[in-house]
């Protein structure tokens, strides 16, 4: 799956993405790109459960 996450803007940021997406699937293979702002996550949780931690997270993807 992929997202747009518009604050996203840096390094940290992208760490805290990933740590996100790794909150509800520790074994996601997560690949940032803060330049694009957009994020591939390949992981066995669902689209919902990725966006709900991303979003808590204070990173609302689209």
């Amino acid at each position: 799956m992929e997202f747009h996450v518009e604050n996203m803007t840096c390094g940290g940021c992208a760490r805290g993405v990933t740590r996100a997406i790794q909150s509800v699937d520790a074994d996601a293979q997560v690949l940032t790109d803060p330049p694009k702002r957009s994020v591939k996550v390949e992981t066995t949780a669902t689209q919902q459960q990725v966006i709900k931690a991303l979003t808590e997270a204070g990173f609302p993807p689209r």
